[in-house]
């Protein structure tokens, strides 16, 4: 360290700052600090200094499903941020298993993590629910609860404003596809299915359940699925379909034009997410858009705030999203 202070034309103190990532360091210095450390091959011990703080430099972040184009885009956006925060981010899956997630807090709890970022499906299946004394822990999605920091967008209201919104543009019958069935019952189909009744209300529309269709794989085939059986099943075309996910909405989307119907001129279609496929859906996609790398910012920085005090009270952060109109419910 003290040779790449030497080279860079400043402290071994700086150095150290720009190592660690948690004082504020000039970007010209950083370069010149980083662009010394390159030259010179060197790499920062860092067990040595997780022995010395008591950290590892590592977070880790759970999700439910890594198949989705959403769950890839919130893994490159948390990596993007920790990074430039000075954290590695490992990436777990847990689905609906405790146990995946009761494992990931013992790794916590042996400091081979300093923090998790969790996505829970349901509270009833979340290992957070049971735990005592739990370690650093930020959760995302929208499982409500008041024992630790929540950080996501409020899918009660962003449904509801979709809906509203399909309902401004002259649709009166609007199917859902993700609305809860069986025993898949999760925070995200719960919440977005309300705020698509609430919307109902507001406008006196009557809320009809066989125009809420279940589906317990929210991928584009179980989409598709999903909505053909509700067709076959002597289903009259609605006049729009509000999918819970952008994946879904591909899923519907194919299954219109298999059947001849055009959209948006039958059939309006809207999503959830903005991924990065949906501007490139035929028609272009309308959803629900919302910041990820905010997202990611938002979660991470009140979770530093958790591992410098864990005293600290549970907050709820809100994302902000919009809906963006596209091609796909305008007349």
């Amino acid at each position: 360290m003290r040779d790449v202070a030497v080279r860079a034309e400043v402290s071994p103190k700086t150095v150290s700052n720009v190592i660690n990532g948690v004082v504020f360091v000039r970007p010209e210095t950083r370069e010149r600090v980083e662009q010394a450390m390159a030259e010179l091959d060197y790499v920062p011990n860092l067990s040595a200094r997780g022995l010395r703080n008591g950290r590892s430099g590592v977070l880790a972040l759970a999700l439910p499903n890594l198949d989705t184009q959403y769950s890839a885009e919130t893994i490159g956006a948390f990596v993007e941020v920790a990074h430039a925060r000075g954290w590695a981010i490992q990436v777990e899956e847990t689905g609906a298993e405790p146990q995946r997630e009761f494992e990931l807090l013992s790794r916590a709890r042996a400091h081979l993590v300093d923090g998790l970022i969790l996505n829970p499906i349901t509270l009833e299946d979340s290992v957070i629910a049971e735990a005592r004394g739990l370690p650093p822990l930020v959760l995302i999605g929208e499982v409500e609860q008041s024992l630790v920091d929540l950080v996501g967008v409020d899918s009660r209201h962003s449904a509801r404003d979709m809906t509203r919104c399909l309902i401004e543009s002259g649709n009166r019958r609007i199917a859902v596809v993700g609305s809860p069935v069986g025993d898949f019952q999760t925070a995200t189909s719960r919440q977005r299915a309300e705020g698509y009744r609430d919307a109902l209300r507001e406008a006196g529309l009557a809320t009809d359940a066989a125009l809420e269709i279940g589906c317990a794989d929210w991928t584009a085939a179980g989409a598709a699925s999903a909505f053909s059986s509700y067709l076959d099943g002597g289903g009259d075309v609605p006049d729009a379909v509000f999918c819970f996910t952008d994946t879904m909405a591909f899923g519907v989307l194919n299954v219109l034009w298999q059947r001849g119907l055009r959209v948006p001129g039958d059939v309006r279609v809207a999503g959830f997410d903005n991924t990065v496929d949906s501007p490139y859906a035929v028609p272009p996609l309308t959803t629900v858009a919302f910041d990820r790398r905010e997202l990611a910012r938002l979660a991470i920085e009140r979770l530093e705030q958790r591992i410098a005090d864990h005293t600290l009270a549970p907050e709820r952060t809100r994302v902000p999203y919009e809906v963006l109109e596209r091609e796909s419910t305008r007349a």
